[in-house]
């Protein structure tokens, strides 16, 4: 949780900010008005960035489905009868996104891109060297948080660790609710990514995608094909509302809506 205790004689800024300049105190969400993301309240100029959030806002819950890790011998294993954890995307409302937003909070030993922009023009991302982001758990006591992470946010051809790290740089420190500042003058490192953890497996919680498919009888196959509106009833009938379901597409100053913009963001297929 947020450690927001301030005190009458700190006046906290941080540079580890997606809003430069911004206070570290002060940001006592119970305090301010709900607003969903991608709304018209949804900027920093409206409301506390640390509680709505404002910077990507367009929230994917991804997850994998897939049959071996490759690490197989070292009891890294792909759990049954469900998709497993990819991770919690912030991308923008037009459905571009960003990625690497803070250089200072870098733990992916295997950046890719590894420029900011996916270009060589972008500012490059080095390799992480240091302890693997599965270790910060443990001074924050989550060794059940660890042990479910092990079990179903699994990675593929590298160590688990190695994975969240990824994900957690590339992905998490583009969320204005996971900046430094919003932790207060008392923040505590690596606090936010806890929290970052902590969402992604919420979110996954909320949708049991293999088993909305399997009370179908929709199961993988290298032989059974379906249909899109099965998947989608099936899907529907799990979440409550009929799903989108389509793959990558062009980057989004590519598409005509985004002809002659900077914004090289992926979109989705139309």
């Amino acid at each position: 949780m947020r450690l927001l205790a301030a005190t009458a004689a700190t006046i906290g800024v941080t540079s580890a900010s997606l809003y430069p300049g911004q206070s570290n105190l002060n940001h006592t969400c119970q305090l301010q008005t709900p607003f969903l993301s991608c709304s018209a309240s949804a900027f920093p100029n409206i409301t506390d960035s640390c509680c709505t959030e404002t910077y990507g806002g367009l929230v994917l819950s991804t997850q994998f489905w897939d049959t071996y890790t490759g690490l197989e011998a070292h009891g890294q294993v792909y759990p049954k009868n469900t998709w497993s954890l990819h991770g919690l995307w912030p991308d923008f409302c037009n459905g571009s996104y960003t990625q690497y937003c803070d250089l200072s909070r870098q733990y992916d030993p295997a950046p890719s891109p590894n420029t900011t922009t996916g270009t060589p023009s972008g500012t490059p991302v080095l390799l992480y060297n240091g302890s693997s982001i599965s270790t910060f758990l443990a001074p924050f006591g989550k060794f059940d948080l660890l042990a479910y992470m092990n079990k179903y946010w699994i990675a593929q051809g590298q160590p688990n660790g190695d994975f969240w790290g990824h994900e957690f740089s590339k992905h998490g420190t583009c969320y204005s609710t996971f900046d430094i500042p919003c932790y207060g003058p008392e923040y505590r490192q690596h606090e936010e990514v806890i929290d970052f953890f902590e969402t992604a497996v919420a979110y996954y919680e909320t949708l049991p995608t293999w088993g909305w498919l399997g009370a179908q009888g929709i199961y993988p196959s290298n032989s059974t094909t379906y249909s899109l509106s099965a998947l989608q009833a099936a899907l529907k009938a799990g979440f409550g509302a009929t799903p989108y379901i389509g793959c990558s597409g062009p980057k989004y100053n590519a598409t005509a809506a985004g002809n002659g913009t900077s914004d090289a963001g992926l979109t989705v297929v139309d």
